[in-house]
């Protein structure tokens, strides 16, 4: 689809909002949000097909976010492109708001199924992508993960699941931010060399700049990226992108910005309080 905002706006909008959900909430993974804002706003502002007026559409283009702790902006990506009004973000992971704090298909229009439990994310997606070849459906399916899911066991099956089935209408898209929950990726558990990993499990596999809007149009534009091979696309980011004081910073996996913090933030991200 596209929408009226110039792809820059649309990803400083999504972490504004991020931010301002977090602070109201007292709580969500605002670092995880901050990091993929550009990488939704391509997906959802140039290459997905999808119709917000029509969001049930059989030829839809799917999407899955595996690391459903990070809801934050992908709620903030539906409500700006229209999928439902932008003042549910205000109720965002609060007793009667409709917006839970992981990602939520009951009720949520954009919302394919789901997610949180890291792991099951492209499992999922990969069953979507056999299922429309099986039924010969022109749709895409698009799953993005965090890097440190990738420590779990389920997605290295699915990785072997999908080049076995030449799932070409499937992308992966891993937010390569190098921190997870408890740490760094490299002291948790490090994933190099990591493109050579899913190319070695047959995987087309390109790194990027996460962040450069640029780079990702004009990888997602062009899938798949080998015909009878599913994509893989290691975006390299960094966590809390935007806010200097979050930027590859653990504290902000999961922190709330309050008082100055919260007013530097916005400003940092151009938005004033």
């Amino acid at each position: 689809m596209n929408t009226q905002l110039e792809l820059p706006e649309l990803a400083r909008r999504i972490r504004v909002h991020a931010v301002q959900m977090a602070n109201r909430a007292g709580s969500c993974h605002v670092g995880s949000s901050l990091s993929m804002a550009e990488i939704l706003a391509v997906l959802y502002g140039k290459v997905m097909r999808v119709d917000p007026a029509n969001p049930e559409a059989v030829d839809r283009d799917r999407f899955v976010l595996s690391k459903g702790h990070a809801c934050g902006a992908l709620y903030s990506v539906l409500a700006e492109c229209g999928f439902f009004p932008l003042d549910w973000l205000e109720s965002f992971f609060q007793n009667g708001g409709r917006l839970p704090g992981h990602a939520t298909a009951k009720g949520i229009p954009g919302i394919e199924v789901s997610t949180g439990s890291l792991g099951h994310g492209l499992p999922i997606a990969t069953g979507m992508a056999l299922a429309a070849k099986r039924d010969s459906h022109p749709h895409r399916v698009f799953c993005v993960l965090s890097d440190g899911e990738c420590d779990e066991g389920s997605n290295w099956e699915a990785a072997l699941f999908a080049p076995h089935h030449q799932l070409d209408n499937l992308i992966a898209i891993v937010d390569y931010n190098k921190i997870q929950s408890l740490g760094h990726v490299n002291d948790v558990m490090p994933l190099e060399p990591f493109v050579d990993k899913w190319q070695s499990f047959g995987w087309h596999t390109v790194g990027i700049d996460g962040h450069s809007i640029k780079e990702l149009t004009s990888t997602l534009q062009t899938l798949p990226l080998e015909h009878g091979k599913p994509t893989c696309v290691i975006a390299h980011t960094v966590k809390g992108k935007g806010v200097d004081f979050m930027e590859d910073q653990l504290l902000w996996h999961y922190r709330t910005p309050r008082g100055d913090e919260y007013t530097q933030a916005l400003a940092q991200l151009g938005e004033v309080v």
